[in-house]
């Protein structure tokens, strides 16, 4: 079997929660060796952030990120030496810490940096490289325009049923982090520091939205199960479940239309391009919402399906995860962007010893490392 891409690349992990370990654990996926550097006695908060546990204890907060590791416990001043000497070594080093506290533990950043000629060290904020405000992805979602558009219209303002915020900052990290390693292989140079933010990360994660605001200065508002440039493109609730009808052109909407028996619409000019659905929108929802609500979500799904239209059950993470058949309780969901299984979360210090006694060595040897 060949080697994983990243085989051989070295990633101190000094990160904890959700964002940089999650990066963290995309780098290992991919094959990188990552050592995890975590606070003696209590270690990631999200070992503790539970129920549920696994039979060993394990929080699945913590399991969800942490595959692909190993685990050491040092107290960044007491055991400074360690982990200079570590972060010396490595081709990666990813921090969350807010700013100024490595600097106090004696860990100079620059100063790595400046030795090491192939050292790319990114750091995780909330809010920027000069903000002392925690990350919490809770309050970027807030924040960052998010939850103004999320939920019902007549509704409260909704937070996604992720923490997306941290979920995509750490996926920007893991981008901005291949991409600095792809220069520093070419002999690019290259700023080898940086700041990925939950904030800058949600907000470019906006998108569409954030274009129609600019474009039309108008702002945005909360569709709910809508789409505020689509018709249709929203739940509906079939006779046993609900479903999602996704039309994104006027072909499919004429095949749509046709499918759940509704021909009278699909020759009805008025509508035969999206701007028309969009000024017609009430009555284009209503008639479709009949049209499945007597029928069973699959039947309809099928009949979708069958000519082209995009279409979705609404399933529980249950049944996703079933369907998919690479789920583990202990190693978490198959990786989105390649890579393998190799090493379990470990246990708080659970390579301490050899970590201690081998540095980077400690990898050799291990099962699938």
């Amino acid at each position: 079997m060949p080697p994983l891409p990243l085989h051989g690349v070295k990633v101190l992990d000094l990160s904890r929660v959700l964002a940089g370990p999650l990066c963290t654990m995309m780098l290992g996926d991919l094959g990188a060796d990552v050592i995890k550097v975590e606070r003696p006695g209590q270690g990631d908060e999200t070992r503790t952030w539970g129920p549920p546990f696994d039979s060993s204890g394990a929080a699945a907060y913590y399991l969800a990120v942490n595959r692909n590791k190993l685990s050491i416990a040092a107290d960044l001043r007491a055991e400074r030496d360690l982990v200079v000497r570590l972060a010396s070594e490595a081709d990666v080093v990813v921090d969350n810490f807010l700013p100024g506290a490595l600097t106090r533990a004696g860990i100079d950043a620059a100063a790595l940096i400046a030795k090491n000629s192939k050292l790319v060290w990114c750091t995780i904020s909330g809010f920027g490289a000069e903000s002392s405000r925690p990350g919490y992805d809770f309050v970027v979602q807030a924040e960052s325009g998010w939850m103004s558009i999320t939920g019902e219209p007549d509704g409260t303002p909704m937070k996604a049923g992720v923490a997306l915020a941290d979920v995509i900052a750490g996926k920007d990290a893991a981008i901005a982090i291949l991409a600095l390693l792809a220069a520093v292989a070419r002999g690019t140079p290259v700023e080898r520091r940086i700041t990925i933010s939950l904030i800058d990360s949600a907000r470019a994660a906006l998108v569409n939205a954030a274009q129609n605001v600019l474009v039309s200065g108008k702002e945005a508002r909360r569709w709910g199960n809508a789409h505020a440039n689509l018709v249709p493109y929203q739940l509906f609730h079939a006779h046993d479940r609900s479903i999602v009808i996704a039309v994104g052109s006027d072909a499919q909407w004429r095949a749509c239309m046709k499918a759940l028996g509704l021909g009278d619409l699909a020759a009805d000019a008025a509508l035969a391009e999206n701007p028309g659905r969009l000024a017609n929108r009430d009555r284009v929802v209503a008639a479709i919402a009949a049209a499945v609500a007597s029928r069973p979500a699959l039947e309809c799904a099928r009949a979708l399906d069958a000519v082209g239209v995009p279409s979705g059950l609404v399933k529980t993470i249950s049944e996703s995860l079933a369907e998919a058949g690479t789920a583990s309780a202990t190693m978490g969901v198959a990786p989105s962007a390649g890579g393998s299984f190799r090493l379990a979360p470990p246990a708080l210090d659970q390579h301490g010893g050899v970590i201690r006694e081998r540095g980077w060595s400690a990898f050799r040897g291990l099962s699938g490392a």
